[in-house]
């Protein structure tokens, strides 16, 4: 299982601060499957995301506003 881990996992912190989202909203896109994440192997309660999923999240909206 952890061979599907991406290898540039950041905290959901550093995803939300990265896109400037709520908790709520980077929730509803983790629930939505949006956002895939994983649990951190050091603490289960700390959810990991790709940062590549998370820049092609930020480019897309970026696209959308332009």
């Amino acid at each position: 299982m952890a061979e599907d881990r991406p290898k540039d996992l950041i905290t959901y912190t550093e995803a939300r601060k990265l896109l400037g989202m709520s908790t709520g909203t980077l929730t509803k896109l983790l629930k939505n499957g949006t956002l895939r994440h994983w649990p951190d192997p050091l603490d289960a309660r700390v959810k990991l995301v790709s940062r590549g999923d998370v820049e092609g999240l930020l480019a897309q909206s970026r696209r959308r506003a332009a």
